[in-house]
């Protein structure tokens, strides 16, 4: 009957829920259906993501998080709620204890707005920890010992590098360039180049299906449809690797230059065991063809992908929660 500990990586794409003793057993988009005009919140997760771009003008499609923090606090109260009564982890008479994870950098106000939107979801006791820390503990790095560990976290949203020793964060950057810029970047290129709109969603399938972002490592085409912007009619056309390479190419210029400050403010011991150890990359991300090619490339370390790096901040989480009682007082909220 008691209330199970669960964890939650609350990102901006995807929303993952680690129930203690049983693993991830959610993942869904971070994303919210309302009636405008009743407020009624009419779908959520993987059935309001198939509405994007498809609905009548009185339904919305919301993504309450954006950049790694609350956007709209009310829909995402309500998306937590809804996902935490599915799961069904309360128990008959308490409430679960919650930890979640939130980028590096953000404020005291953006932290407190995570704590009350887990406390009114039905949270007990709520745990912040920030993201690379947790990414890291589930791509399973052990962060815990005296030497160096590089982790780069590509979300949707933001993306954190991070050095990690001794079991706490020694230098890190989160920047608001990740994932959902990428998508918009494809569309941008598509709308200048071939004056042709596509959605949100055709953005992603490319980036997921074709996209490199290491010239000449990938040579694959896709047919795409949108609207074109001369004729309003609908028309198909055809994109390559390398088109979306030049597209990506100014974004993930940005992420590579965020870990280069990153290496050059880490004190040189934990320097040279990144040499050694590598950097792990993790996130959706971390999936882009060829982006640990040219980190490596450009940081002049090894890097790998970690083994599951959508899944590696909820497998964190289900880490921590195992040793949440070492958690340090001023974590609790």
């Amino acid at each position: 009957m008691f209330s199970k500990d669960i964890g939650i990586d609350l990102g901006t794409a995807n929303l993952l829920i680690h129930v203690k003793g049983k693993g991830i057993v959610l993942n869904e988009p971070s994303v919210v259906a309302i009636d405008k005009n009743t407020n009624r919140v009419l779908a959520v997760g993987e059935e309001a993501r198939n509405m994007v771009g498809r609905t009548p003008g009185n339904i919305v499609a919301i993504r309450p998080l954006k950049d790694g923090v609350i956007a709209d606090f009310d829909v995402t109260e309500a998306m937590l709620k809804h996902f935490i009564n599915k799961l069904n982890v309360k128990g008959f008479m308490s409430k679960p204890r919650i930890l979640i994870c939130c980028p590096t950098n953000i404020t005291s106000v953006e932290q407190k707005a995570i704590r009350e939107a887990a406390e009114k979801s039905g949270g007990k006791r709520i745990f912040l920890e920030e993201e690379p820390k947790v990414a890291a503990i589930g791509a399973g790095m052990d962060i815990f010992q005296p030497s160096g560990n590089m982790v780069v976290d590509i979300g949707g949203g933001t993306t954190d590098v991070a050095v990690l020793s001794m079991g706490d964060i020694v230098t890190s950057q989160s920047i608001k360039m990740a994932g959902d810029q990428f998508d918009a970047d494809i569309l941008n290129y598509v709308k200048k180049e071939y004056k042709l709109l596509i959605g949100e969603r055709t953005a992603e399938a490319i980036k997921l299906n074709i996209a490199t972002v290491f010239p000449e490592s990938r040579n694959e085409e896709m047919e795409i449809r949108g609207r074109d912007m001369v004729s309003g009619l609908p028309r198909t056309i055809t994109i390559k690797s390398d088109e979306v390479e030049k597209a990506l190419r100014e974004s993930v210029a940005v992420i590579v230059q965020a870990a280069k400050n990153v290496l050059e403010k880490t004190p040189p011991e934990l320097s040279a065991d990144i040499i050694d150890r590598g950097v792990i990359l993790t996130g959706g991300g971390a999936l882009l063809h060829g982006i640990d090619q040219l980190l490596a490339e450009e940081l002049k370390v090894p890097v790998f992908v970690a083994e599951n790096p959508m899944d590696c901040v909820a497998i964190g989480t289900g880490v921590m929660l195992e040793n949440i009682d070492k958690i340090p007082q001023s974590k609790l909220g």
